[in-house]
């Protein structure tokens, strides 16, 4: 690894290692380790977000036989897919203040113990009262994660080269609706939807073992340690209001905040307009839910992998990391506001999962161009905000669609009609990105005021 990227790296805190951490932490030199290294903690990573998601899309999976032994109705699901979102969101600003009292090693292995545990209430107590308490403790605990995770991946990899590992992260989202939510399906089908929520919990428990017996921190975004401390990681912090005012961080909150509109769309509904909207059977339509998966990961895989050759070769990251997925983003809203004329269910099938996949790209792409405007120091705060905010999205679609689709004069015409807002929302959006956002010139900037304090 060459000087340069050293010095581009630097700490995720702002004190020195403490002795607690001592035992738990190995600090490396950029280059002392194996690229094989760096990719499998990437891919440990990667399959927590795997769980992550799956602990978020369960709801989505059980809804139906869930509100049929609960006497709920849609606008209630949507209620509690919204809460979810709102303790995410305020979890979410979590992200930094944890990343300054515990190591990534415990912070990440306590919050993926909290998922473990949220999923086991409802199994011993259906009731809605229930239900709402285990969502809003699960949103709580995974709030803060995404931050921590991206920063944990990023640990090990240069800053030209965040692109794959952010996408293979996100990608996670995807994954887990292709591998594990038609094995969720199965499971409900046959065992019953508490079946499920042990599933994951056994899951989230298994993992937490692997990751307690082999994590390590990584040499690109390490605390500064005594005279070893690189100049990037001994680089002052500047003041947040300072990166969070940024026309980049601006831009792009608005921008993720429309698309994860509709990821938790999909995650709280998909399965239902399939099944209920459709016509589908509910385990096609849980094996269904992998479809706009598949097309967003391809998607997102294909422009992360070149963008980061882009960037290597020269290209500027306003036009890798902004204006590629804002575009994608544009051909999203075009895609999705077709829906409501469709009747042919495979072809309305095929609209959100291709409309679905050209948004994905928007969420590694974005996040490593939020994580190039600031200072290494500060990288988990800055994800840690631009990822509550970004989750605000969460707290209003859910519900918004469930009311839609009880006002509707059928579930197929509200759920269309609900997509099609969500797509004109986020092409807005991604005209804004496009007017505001130059992580070049912000970091510029941001920098320059480092230099002038």
């Amino acid at each position: 690894m060459t000087t340069t990227d050293a010095r581009s790296t630097g700490s995720s805190r702002d004190e020195p290692a403490s002795s607690a951490d001592a035992d738990t932490r190995t600090i490396v030199a950029p280059g002392s380790e194996s690229r094989r290294t760096a990719w499998g903690f990437t891919a440990l990573l990667v399959t927590l977000y795997v769980v992550n998601y799956a602990d978020k899309a369960v709801l989505g999976i059980i809804a139906q036989p869930l509100m049929a032994e609960l006497g709920m109705d849609n606008s209630q699901l949507g209620l509690v897919g919204s809460l979810f979102f709102l303790t995410f969101t305020i979890g979410g600003f979590f992200a930094g203040a944890i990343n300054r009292w515990l190591s990534l090693r415990w912070a990440i292995l306590i919050l993926a113990l909290c998922w473990a545990a949220a999923m086991l209430p409802l199994v011993a107590v259906a009731a809605f009262g229930v239900l709402v308490a285990s969502r809003l403790f699960l949103g709580l605990a995974e709030g803060p994660s995404s931050a921590l995770i991206h920063t944990a991946a990023y640990s090990w990899h240069p800053p030209a080269k965040r692109g794959l590992p952010g996408a293979l992260i996100a990608g996670a989202a995807s994954i887990s609706k292709i591998a594990v939510a038609p094995i969720l399906a199965v499971v409900t089908v046959s065992l019953g939807w508490r079946a499920a929520l042990v599933t994951l919990a056994i899951a989230g428990v298994l993992w937490c073992v692997v990751w307690l017996a082999t994590w390590r921190e990584g040499p690109y975004i390490a605390r500064a340690a005594g005279a070893d401390a690189t100049p990037a990681a001994t680089e002052p912090a500047v003041p947040w209001r300072t990166i969070f005012l940024s026309r980049t961080f601006v831009g792009g909150v608005l921008l993720v905040m429309s698309v994860y509109a509709l990821v938790t769309v999909v995650l709280t509904w998909l399965p239902s307009y399939f099944e209920v909207g459709l016509g589908y059977s509910r385990l096609q339509a849980g094996s269904m839910f992998a479809f706009p998966s598949i097309a967003g990961l391809v998607l997102m895989l294909l422009s992360s992998s070149i963008g980061d050759r882009l960037i290597g070769r020269g290209a500027t990251s306003r036009v890798v990391r902004i204006v590629v997925p804002s575009i994608g983003v544009l051909v999203c809203g075009a895609i999705l506001f077709a829906l409501p004329s469709i009747s042919a269910p495979a072809v309305a099938v095929a609209v959100v999962s291709i409309g679905y996949g050209f948004s994905s790209s928007v969420f590694p792409l974005l996040n490593a161009a939020v994580s190039e405007i600031c200072p290494p120091r500060q990288t988990a705060g800055t994800l840690g905000v631009f990822m509550a905010l970004m989750a605000i999205g969460g707290l209003v679609a859910p519900y918004a669609t469930g009311m839609i689709v009880d006002a509707a004069a059928t579930p197929a015409a509200g759920y269309a009609s609900a997509f099609q807002i969500l797509g004109l929302v986020a092409a807005v959006c991604a005209v804004a990105a496009l007017l505001l956002a130059n992580p070049e010139r912000d970091k510029a900037r941001i920098r320059g005021v480092v230099a002038s304090a």
